[in-house]
């Protein structure tokens, strides 16, 4: 094992990064001065010589445990120690290293350029951005056209993150070649020549290759049937590398797709998947996260708001039961933070928008935080608090095609959010006066429409001035008709397929008009108050240790 408590024992912490900077002085935040200043001024440190030797004998040999450890636990510690501010050592030097191992130097590099991305003040250059999309073409290249699974074991996690980051840099690609306002013409010149560098077709052909590659959507199939998936999964299925490619694979699609604002085939692609319940594919946390987070999203946009609720709320459940596993700092810890976040922004829109009961604790979670004033606003008709939430937690669009070559200079990068805000907000405004309308209808289990029509007009003439009650009566009648309509959803029940389902109303109370009265009735569940007060006494003897153990 060669732990981190191996490192500081033997080598000692004698490399900090601080004695070069006082002796040459710091980074310039130009990232070619700095490429330049690395390479005549910094010295590999020992420690990370025979971390990088020790790294690449564990790829060869196909040590997981080994790999994982070092993967989850020594190349975070030593980007902390080492690298924090600045890139690892460059392909050259590790190459000497390493006696230029191509499958290692692949695998290095695909690290080398995350942490470019994450950690180096102005992200990656132009150059850079092209250098990972040529590695990444290595890399796939190496997996997929072998005509025999490739003799590569590598963790899970990393597998994940591997092809999250892989969909991550296309989107961060597709969003700086939008911007063009602040481009060179030498920039623009050389962007255009090279159009099929992270070319969204590409993306999706890696994507589909290693999903087909895999078998994993029949092997899904036979597993949701309860069969043996390795009797369809083939010979490369049966291999845990691209098994567990393909089925990140799958998720990479469903992030894609959405990020392109194709909600239905976003749920498409994960039809074998019982997305409703966990699999033993999903041991991943953040793939697990990430998967809830843009299914409930596309839940949201397909106007189905149940489904959505459902999603959020299971995923959030889980998260707060397992808060252990994300107290470590991981390369996707505060990726995970922002997602959780922005799912309790969007749950807090559903239940504006479709209310119904949820789980006490994450309906706590919604009161004790700041989003209970944001459901307030909306349910009160704010349209901008609506459009701050929606484009605070959606995801960050792209459109599929740059800008043409003879765009004006500009940014073109927020069109396909602005795009998505105005189809989402349009929404919104059809059902503005619905919130209001149920919070009258709450009151009463018969009402007539013309009473109805005077309160809504009351109300009304606060903020507009006086009405005509006929003509409110009109506009209140096809209110109603909104109201029964929007209510009534596709809403989930069994079957693989996140598509399938049955039209049903998930509101809390429902009503029909007879006449000119209009009859109500409650269909809210009552809340179990059991399941409550057994967390809060939990809570309450949690909170009763941790004060003895203070004063112990």
């Amino acid at each position: 094992m060669y732990a981190n408590e191996e490192y500081e024992q033997s080598y000692g912490r004698d490399y900090e990064y601080g004695n070069y900077e006082t002796e040459y002085g710091a980074h310039t935040g130009d990232p070619n001065l700095d490429s330049e200043y690395n390479r005549q001024y910094f010295k590999m440190p020992e420690l990370v010589q025979k971390f990088l030797q020790y790294f690449r004998n564990a790829v060869s040999e196909g040590s997981i445990f080994e790999l994982q450890n070092l993967y989850e636990a020594s190349w975070p510690k030593l980007t902390e120690d080492f690298f924090e501010k600045r890139p690892w050592p460059e392909e050259a030097e590790v190459a000497a290293l390493v006696e230029n191992d191509p499958v290692f130097m692949i695998l290095y590099k695909e690290l080398y350029f995350r942490h470019i991305y994450a950690r180096i003040q102005g992200g990656p250059t132009l150059e850079q951005r092209f250098n990972s999309f040529f590695n990444y073409c290595d890399l796939f290249n190496y997996i997929l056209s072998e005509e025999e699974p490739v003799p590569l074991e590598l963790p899970d996690l990393w597998l994940w993150e591997l092809v999250d980051e892989f969909v991550y840099q296309f989107q961060s690609f597709a969003q700086y070649r939008a911007r063009l306002q602040k481009k060179t013409a030498q920039e623009l010149e050389t962007l255009n020549s090279h159009n099929k560098v992270w070319n969204v077709l590409c993306v999706l052909n890696v994507l589909h290759s290693l999903v087909d590659k895999s078998n994993i959507k029949q092997q899904l199939e036979v597993y949701a049937s309860g069969g043996d998936p390795d009797s369809v999964a083939g010979e490369f299925g049966r291999h845990s590398l691209y098994k567990m490619l393909g089925y990140f694979s799958l998720v990479g699609l469903l992030r894609l797709h959405s990020l392109l604002g194709d909600y239905y085939q976003a749920i498409k692609v994960l039809e074998n998947i019982e997305i409703h319940k966990k699999s033993q594919y999903a041991h991943v946390p953040a793939c697990q996260i990430s998967t809830s987070y843009y299914v409930g999203f596309a839940y949201m946009m397909m106007r189905r708001y149940s489904d959505a609720i459902r999603t959020f709320s299971s995923i959030l459940l889980y998260i707060q039961r397992t808060k252990q596993l994300f107290a470590t700092k991981s390369y996707q810890h505060d990726q995970i933070n922002k997602q959780t976040d922005q799912m309790y922004h969007l749950l807090a829109i559903c239940l504006v928008l479709h209310p119904q009961c949820i789980d006490e604790s994450i309906q706590q979670t919604l009161r004790e935080k700041n989003y209970h004033e944001k459901m307030y606003k909306m349910q009160y008709g704010d349209l901008q608090e609506f459009e701050n939430c929606f484009v605070y937690a959606c995801p960050k669009f792209l459109s599929p095609c740059p800008p043409a070559v003879d765009a004006i200079p500009d940014d073109y990068s927020k069109e396909a959010i602005r795009h998505q805000t105005s189809v989402f907000m349009d929404e919104v405004q059809q059902q503005r006066m619905l919130p209001t309308i149920r919070s009258y209808l709450k009151l009463y289990t018969t009402l007539p429409i013309s009473k109805l029509a005077t309160f809504m007009a009351q109300n009304q003439r606060n903020n507009e001035g006086k009405r005509d009650l006929d003509k409110e009566i009109q506009v209140l009648i096809i209110h109603l008709l909104c109201f029964k309509h929007k209510m009534k959803n596709i809403v989930w029940s069994k079957g693989p397929s996140g598509l399938e389902g049955k039209f049903q109303s998930g509101s809390e109370l429902d009503f029909y008009i007879d006449n000119d009265m209009i009859h109500i009735a409650d269909t809210k569940v009552a809340h179990r108050y059991g399941d409550f007060f057994i967390r809060k006494i939990l809570k309450f003897e949690d909170l009763n240790r941790k004060l003895h153990h203070i004063k112990m």
